[in-house]
């Protein structure tokens, strides 16, 4: 018996619909198709011990599993969920097989059954109401976020189980209802470091007054322990406060970095990124075999503070020089093309130069003949 079911794959901050054909026929062995990855293949394992663990049982006879289009590679876990269910319509231990191309449905299985969360719930949300599906399930841990799009019913679930029984009875699954407003508006001026808390140093607090007024990148040079690391961390508080729209933005790169809190809604404030002088170039403006955004996209909106300027690897600041002249960062890999979005304010910091420190120290005098000699 054919059934189809749907998912969706994440790629940069988007999400595309995934169709999930699964055939029970004669034969033997499992078969999947489509590019997926290794973390996708070994959900026959996992869905195999989590459908024994409720008392259903995995097909000994061919299964082929179909990830349409075959074309773009799918990783991760999340696609147990939709496979299950396929498995389970199309050896007939559960009806309303033609219900289940209604929904799309994402969830990586606990090998009991449990459902654990996933990342890029939100855009996965965005295109499943985009393409006029009647709902989305995911694991309870990701519903309010994926709540966030009002015109799509959202389903949280803890357990299988729960699934099945919505799929025998749909009103034994409530739908997650959020204010979208009310969420976003109550915590968006609740900041852990306030700029209020700075006590003098009037000079510098105009100028970056005077920055965030006008979205300025700014560079604070001063010797060690004089505030440049703690006036940085506050400077998020006097940004002008995120719009919805920006706010959207924002969590969608969070979501599909799984940066996301569980149980959390729309990131409110404007994001604060401190990367280590260490960091890599790759870590820094996104990149791997799968694309993933980095540091200078999760500061999208934000703030991005490199602190100890000069101890960054001079590639590392070479690559920056794009993004923030277009506000977007392009990955090319073989077979894709992805841009992430990167508008943020730079603030850096420094310690004064010691050659110029040694200068200053010369002309004043403050060296004997023989320093003078070495300079």
């Amino acid at each position: 018996m054919l059934v189809k079911t749907f998912g969706s794959a994440v790629y940069g901050v988007e999400a595309i619909t995934i169709a999930v054909e699964v055939n029970v026929i004669s034969g033997l062995r499992f078969f999947m198709v489509g590019l997926p990855d290794s973390a996708v293949k070994e959900s026959e394992h996992r869905i195999e011990s989590a459908l024994k663990t409720i008392g259903l049982y995995f097909p000994r006879i061919k299964v082929i599993v179909n990830l349409a289009p075959a074309d773009i590679r799918k990783t991760g876990t999340a696609f147990d969920l939709p496979i299950a269910m396929g498995i389970l319509a199309a050896s007939e231990q559960i009806g309303n097989g033609a219900m289940l191309s209604d929904y799309v449905m994402m969830g990586e299985l606990g090998l009991d059954g449990t459902l654990l969360p996933v990342k890029g719930a939100l855009p996965i949300a965005i295109t499943a109401a985009r393409e006029k599906f009647k709902g989305l399930i995911l694991p309870k841990q990701n519903c309010r976020e994926a709540a966030m799009v009002s015109a799509l019913k959202v389903y949280g679930v803890h357990h299988i189980k729960e699934v099945i029984a919505f799929f025998k009875n749909p009103d034994s699954l409530q739908p997650e209802i959020i204010n979208t407003r009310e969420e976003f508006f109550q915590s968006q001026y609740d900041f852990e470091f306030d700029f209020s808390e700075v006590k003098g140093q009037e000079n510098i607090k105009r100028a970056l007054e005077i920055a965030a007024a006008g979205g300025h990148n700014a560079i604070l040079i001063g010797p060690p322990g004089a505030g440049k690391t703690m006036l940085a961390r506050r400077l998020p508080s006097i940004l002008p406060p995120l719009t919805l729209r920006e706010a959207l933005e924002t969590t969608k790169i969070y979501s599909v970095a799984g940066k996301l809190a569980a149980h959390a809604t729309l990131i409110a404030k404007r994001p604060f990124r401190s990367p280590h002088h260490t960091i890599s170039d790759a870590a820094l403006v996104g990149g791997g075999g799968i694309p993933q955004p980095g540091e200078i996209s999760l500061a999208h909106n934000g703030v991005l503070f490199l602190d100890e300027l000069p101890e960054f690897r001079r590639s590392v600041l070479e690559v920056m020089r794009q993004p923030m002249e277009e506000r977007r960062v392009t990955i090319s890999r073989a077979r894709i093309a992805i841009d992430f979005p990167a508008s943020f304010m730079l603030i850096a910091s420094m310690n004064p130069c010691s050659c110029v420190a040694y200068l200053c120290c010369f002309l004043k005098g403050g060296f004997g003949r023989e320093e003078r000699k070495r300079a």
